[in-house]
């Protein structure tokens, strides 16, 4: 399902065969909530010919309207979307709110039902800040959810994750467990609090004890990567999917990403890089905007960024220079250095 047609050393561009269309890699795939779409999926396939996106099966299971249109209709349906549609399994929430009402088997029989392209086993989230035991648990127990899950997706494109914390040798067990396993793609997870706090050589770390254990003809996903200066890097070491709600989430916020940080709106007098999105106002009247507009604007600058950026990252590849361009983009963030 997944073929490789440039490399450069890890990097690689390639193409996932999905139900709804191909997939050429890397990619992002932009999270959208069903209940709040600042850009909506239409838009991101026909004005930016987005090919996939992933949204929450757990959100739409939990909220009653959502769960009954999608249940007769189906996901693509509901978020009115031709292309491959990745559902996460609310892992994520489980380890933001501590638990959630439904079991594993539950999220994959609902992500079934609904048609969904990729569907995501509900793994258990390591923390940075785990101890060793509780790794382990969390390591041992995705993957024999993850054995379970293979027997209940038949005929379904399932998602393995790959868990291990901080613990190097433990994201090496998993990736070798996991890779073990059918699974149509892995998504590397339980990162999102080592890129909040800004620990990027964890993340590299964390990359490069997973992906050399995994299997070649398999893409690598990072859960949660969504900010474009950390595309390059993750891109050389061998990632080829990403996904992150940033590009809204930063939007309401006031904040503007670029390939190098991200700046606030408050403090802009003048455009440090230009969008189709940015280009038809300055910083000013952007702040005079109303929020709805504001934020849609911003969000749209952010996903034109994004994608920007990881179009350098398959041309730096195709003319085998990905590494310089990983060297700029950390010579541009003292965090990256």
């Amino acid at each position: 399902m997944f073929e490789v047609i440039k490399r450069d050393g890890r990097a690689r561009i390639g193409q996932l065969k999905t139900p709804h269309g191909i997939l050429n890699t890397p990619a992002l795939l932009p999270v959208v909530n069903p209940n709040v779409l600042t850009i909506s999926p239409k838009e991101m396939e026909e004005k930016y010919g987005i090919e996939a996106l992933i949204t929450n099966s757990y959100v739409i299971w939990k909220t009653e309207k959502l769960r009954e249109i999608a249940e007769k209709d189906g996901v693509h349906k509901l978020l009115d979307y031709n292309g491959c549609i990745m559902t996460d399994s609310g892992t994520f929430q489980q380890y933001v709110y501590g638990d959630i009402d439904a079991t594993p088997e539950e999220i994959i029989h609902f992500q079934k039902k609904i048609g969904v392209d990729i569907a995501t086993m509900m793994d258990i989230f390591g923390r940075p800040d785990m101890d060793r035991s509780e790794i382990e648990y969390a390591v041992n127990e995705t993957n024999l959810r993850g054995i379970e899950a293979l027997k209940l997706s038949q005929g379904t494109m399932l998602n393995g994750p790959i868990q291990g914390g901080v613990k190097w040798d433990l994201r090496k067990k998993s990736a070798e467990l996991m890779g073990k396993g059918e699974f149509a793609i892995h998504a590397i997870g339980g990162v999102v609090p080592l890129m909040e706090q800004q620990r990027y050589l964890e993340l590299t770390k964390v990359i490069m004890s997973s992906k050399p254990h995994l299997p070649p003809n398999r893409p690598i996903h990072l859960f949660g990567c969504g900010h474009p200066m950390l595309f390059p890097l993750a891109v050389a070491l061998g990632i080829d999917m990403f996904d992150s709600a940033a590009y809204a989430l930063f939007a309401k916020d006031g904040r503007i990403m670029t390939p190098w940080s991200t700046i606030h709106l408050d403090d802009t007098e003048e455009w440090p890089i230009i969008t189709p999105s940015l280009s038809q106002f300055s910083p000013k009247e952007l702040r005079e905007m109303d929020s709805e507009n504001r934020v849609k604007i911003l969000a749209s600058h952010n996903l034109e960024v994004c994608l920007a950026e990881l179009a350098r990252c398959r041309e730096a590849i195709r003319a085998k220079r990905i590494w310089e361009l990983v060297q700029n983009r950390c010579n541009e963030n003292p965090y990256l250095a």
